[in-house]
């Protein structure tokens, strides 16, 4: 019997090289020296405002009791416009960002806040390159000092370790970083004390929701929340097997956006407001109950629903009644203009694209964010060059990888409830409210938003569990565009209007 040949030693494991150099690379990005620039715009009422303009990266640290704590587990890549107080009294600062999750900060900073905006047409469709960035004279910056920011893994925003990336990939984590960032900005910047604001849109209202409270757990108490198209309960949002309620929250949508593609006859089709509320109605009085019967509702009760839904929508009745009287986003979207061979908008449903020559009823592509993307991300590169911020990385305007490796369980995620639930951060906004007796909010909503509609808006502030003395401190406004409302000339400058408006609760 021969002996058995024994391995040599293994040699020591060696540290991951991927490890290091994800690591080395945040503390590179925190080692730089911010971007420093000026400007100015020349504003609505035709006075000239000068800013400063600053871009950095604000470091994560790490939390906890252990020998790492403090360390750097994150560097988010922020852009702040200030503007030279005039008195003694410190400027406001309000921290803006968007959505996804896994967008940066692009779309309000060039949209609606900054002081430089990419237009485009008004009717929500994409103009011609080259694209344009223009001053934006309904710039927030004449209320506040603004701080854009890009959580982790959009734009230059990175993290420094796989556990840091998993952790900041989920609804809890990015609440805590985010904090985290505006703490920092705040002590770097010797802001504290100024009065907080921010502002977030899509996404940005999930973890803008969350972050009014857990500021307050901080120390750090909000003075306004500016929420634009709310996603804070997403129950009224994904269409998932046994939730009916995005049935009945889209409808008025689909209503208003079938009026405005001519799909309406009669009194329905006269404007955008009859169809509007007439679909409220109908979801109030009549449509809630028979989804809620279910397979019980009676067979003249189920035909006169449908051929409701029919005048509502547009839609075939022998469409409605195949869909058991449930008509999802993606069903809309294919089915309201295929006469036409024409796909409808989500994120700004008055846009159109043509459908397949094979009329698959495929939804293959969103013609409300294609419209947009291309102008914003070219703008918004260009103008970032313009300012000396380094270009050697690729900058994510929107990381569907982010998106797509998100955690959408909070806190422990044991319970039955929670396992099985949907992202909430409305119960956090409930308990802000409760908590600080000086906190407004303000809600604003594109009416042809079929991402997030006015109307699953207008369920979710109701739910909003506080006595109706703290309710009133809660303001709702509506525009008459879709999710990025705000690129509609009219509707940015009545944003402007309502937010100034807004400010003066609050003064």
């Amino acid at each position: 019997m021969t002996d058995t040949v024994r391995p040599a030693s293994a040699p020591a494991t060696k540290p991951d090289d991927a490890a290091r150099r994800q690591r080395e690379k945040v503390e590179e990005l925190l080692t730089r020296a911010p971007v420093h620039s000026t400007g100015s715009v020349r504003l609505d009422g035709g006075q000239s405002l000068d800013y400063a303009v600053r871009a950095a990266f604000v470091p994560v640290a790490k939390a906890g009791f252990g020998a790492d704590r403090g360390e750097p587990q994150a560097a988010v890549f922020t852009i702040a416009y200030t503007v030279a107080p005039t008195g003694p009294a410190p400027r406001p600062v309000c921290f803006a960002f968007n959505g996804g999750p896994g967008s940066s900060s692009v779309w309000l900073h060039l949209g609606a806040l900054g002081p430089k905006r990419v237009p485009i047409l008004d009717d929500g469709s994409m103009p011609r390159s080259p694209y344009q960035l223009v001053d934006n004279p309904l710039t927030w910056l004449v209320h506040f000092d603004l701080v854009f920011v890009d959580p982790p893994h959009t734009g230059y925003s990175i993290t420094a370790s796989d556990e840091a990336r998993k952790s900041m990939l989920s609804v809890d984590g990015d609440v805590d970083a985010l904090a985290e960032v505006m703490r920092a900005w705040l002590a770097a910047n010797g802001r504290f004390g100024a009065p907080l604001y921010l502002a977030g849109e899509s996404y940005g209202t999930t973890r803008g929701a969350a972050l009014a409270d857990k500021l307050l757990d901080m120390g750090m108490a909000l003075d306004g929340l500016i929420l634009v198209s709310c996603a804070m309960d997403l129950q009224s949002l994904v269409f998932a097997p046994r939730n009916d309620l995005p049935f009945a929250l889209f409808l008025p949508g689909y209503a208003n956006t079938a009026q405005y593609h001519g799909l309406l006859s009669g009194p329905l089709g006269t404007s955008s407001q009859a169809a509007r509320e007439a679909a409220e109605a109908f979801v109030a009085e009549e449509y809630l109950a028979a989804l809620h019967l279910g397979a019980r509702l009676d067979g003249a009760r189920r035909q006169r629903v449908a051929r409701r839904m029919a005048e509502l929508t547009g839609l075939p009745l022998q469409l409605i009644e195949e869909q058991n009287l449930r008509i999802s986003d993606q069903c809309f979207f294919t089915e309201a203009l295929r006469s036409r061979g024409r796909l409808v908008g989500r994120l700004e449903s008055r846009c159109t694209g043509p459908a397949a020559a094979s009329r698959s009823g495929q939804w293959e592509f969103d013609p409300g964010i294609d419209a947009l993307n291309a102008p914003y991300t070219a703008s918004a590169l260009a103008y970032y060059a313009s300012l000396g911020i380094p270009a050697d990385a690729r900058y994510e305007v929107m990381n569907m990888d982010v998106n797509k490796a998100w955690t959408w369980l909070r806190g422990e995620g044991k319970g039955m409830g929670e396992a099985n639930g949907f992202t909430c951060t409305s119960t956090d906004l409930s308990r802000a409210l409760r908590r600080h007796p000086h906190l407004r909010v303000f809600a604003a909503s594109g009416r042809y938003d079929l991402g997030t509609p006015y109307s699953a808006s207008d369920w979710s502030l109701a739910q909003l569990d506080a006595p109706a003395d703290v309710l009133s401190r809660v303001t709702h406004r509506y525009y008459d565009a879709g999710h990025m409302f705000y690129t509609r000339a009219q509707d940015l400058r009545q944003f402007s209007d309502d937010l100034s408006s807004w400010l003066t609760l609050i003064d």
